[in-house]
Formats: C-alpha cells, structure tokens, sequence
C-alpha cells in the first residue's frame, strides 16, 4: 500500500521485437497457387476441346455420381477413380484420346485416299483396310485372291507393290509419335517343309515388314514389337484357307496420359528442395 491508503499501479512495458517467424505456412500457399494455376490451364486446355469432350467432363464435375452410375459400363474414362488427381488423369486421357482420334482419321483418310489412287492406276491390286480400333489405329495389307501380291508363295522378301504400300504407309506414320507393333499372319495352308512352318514364315514376313518401314525412315525406337502369328488370328474364320488370311497388319497403339502429380508429392518436394529456417 502506498502512503495515504492509495493503490499501488503497476504498468507494464511491452517490449515489440520484429516480424516473428512464419515457418513453412507460405510453402502450403505456394503449393495451392501451383494448383491453382495447373486447374486454370486444364479450363483452358478443356476449353479448346470438341464439343462432345467438353459436354462429358462437364457432366463429370456437374454430377459425379450421376455420371459414375450412367457409364457402370467402364465406357468413359471420367468414371474411374474418386480423387483429384485421378479425375485430373482421367481428363488427360479423355482429352489425349480425343485428340489422337482426330488425327488417326486424318491418317486413315489420307492412306485410303492414296491406296484408291493406286488402284485406279493399275499400280495396286491388292487391299489395304485402315481401321479405328479400341486399341488404336491398324493397318492390314490383305492378299489378293492370287495369294502373291505381297510376297511370292512360301517367301519372306516383299514385292514391289508391298514396298509401294509401305512406302505411302511409313510417310504418314512419321507424322505420329504412337508406337509401331508390327504382325505376321498366313492362311491355314501348312507350309510343305517340316523344319519351316507357317510360325517361322509369318515371323520372317513380318521382320521383312519392319526393316522396310526402318529404311523409310520409321525410328526403330518406335517399333514395340514384330510377332508372327501363323493361322491362329484368321481374318476370315470360317474360311480359314481364304489367302486375305494372309497379311501384314500394323497397329499404332493409343498413347496413354501421364501420371499427374499429387498435391501431396508436390508439398513433400517442395519441403525437401528449401533450405531449413534459420532460428
């Protein structure tokens, strides 16, 4: 008590230092502007899209379990798979089909174009079916009724006319970056030799095929696989010594979208490229 009965005060003096430290809060923000610009070029990448990919996205996002039960099937690949980043991947993939679509029926278009020209010019005569598969794009050099136009019977080394086709095919396959899977197939005529059957003969078919296509400029990094098949995938089953069995088919696979990163990924990367705060 101080004298004459009054009250003693006390003040306290706040002493303000600097700015304290923020820890590693702004690496959390940077993450979410990261995202924030990734979401702002996927609108803009969905916004270039055709009208039919950008009505199913929007469907997606509109009402997912509604689209999830309207395509139980498996049929969009917006069904599959509930986190972001999944979503994110499955509009990739929409997107990058959509597009390779597009461009393989340019190709088929063209090629067919071509291949017609050269049957009227008498320098074709047999056919060649370009195709749009769930698998992707497949080219087949069907034999002609004759059964030699590609190859002689029983041998491996192309005709003139094979390497005329090939030559047109490989043209527009250097504009594509999808890989290259080349087949062998025969009829079901087994081959006279014991120690050389229709296995080895569409194998040799088949390799013949791909070293022509390399020579016209296909890389070889492009090609995945070279397999011959004998009479087991017969174009025309039930009429298994038809010589259109007989062919070279080539199929340019779909790409598939990349994995996206995380949020998650991209946190933990972030943490681990940034030096420690000082004290």
């Amino acid at each position: 008590m101080a004298k004459g009965g009054g009250k003693v005060v006390i003040i306290k003096k706040i002493k303000k230092g600097g700015h304290g430290h923020h820890g590693g809060s702004w690496k959390v923000a940077y993450a979410d502007f990261v995202t924030a610009m990734m979401a702002f070029f996927m609108v803009m990448w969905i916004l270039g899209m055709d009208e039919n990919t950008r009505k199913a996205i929007e469907g997606y996002f509109s009402n997912p379990i509604g689209f999830k039960k309207g395509y139980s099937s498996g049929s969009s690949p917006l069904a599959s798979g509930a986190s972001p980043a999944q979503v994110q991947r499955d509009a990739m993939q929409l997107a990058l089909r959509s597009l390779q679509q597009r461009r393989f029926e340019e190709v088929k278009k063209l090629l067919t174009g071509k291949m017609d020209s050269l049957h009227t010019q008498g320098l074709l005569s047999s056919k060649i079916e370009v195709t749009i598969t769930n698998a992707g794009l497949r080219i087949e050099l069907l034999e002609s009724e004759t059964g030699n136009t590609w190859f002689d019977f029983g041998s491996h080394d192309m005709k003139e006319q094979g390497k005329v086709a090939l030559r047109i095919i490989a043209d527009e396959l250097n504009n594509l970056d999808n890989p290259v899977a080349i087949e062998g197939h025969t009829d079901a005529v087994q081959y006279s030799r014991r120690d050389y059957t229709n296995w080895e003969l569409s194998a040799d078919r088949a390799n013949a095929a791909r070293r022509l296509l390399e020579g016209m400029g296909i890389p070889p990094e492009r090609i995945v696989s070279v397999n011959g098949l004998a009479d087991k995938q017969l174009k025309f089953p039930f009429d298994p010594k038809n010589p259109a069995n007989r062919r070279i088919t080539i199929l340019l696979p779909f790409l598939t979208a990349p994995e996206p990163a995380t949020i998650d990924a991209l946190k933990e990367r972030l943490a681990a490229s940034t030096p420690p705060a000082g004290p």
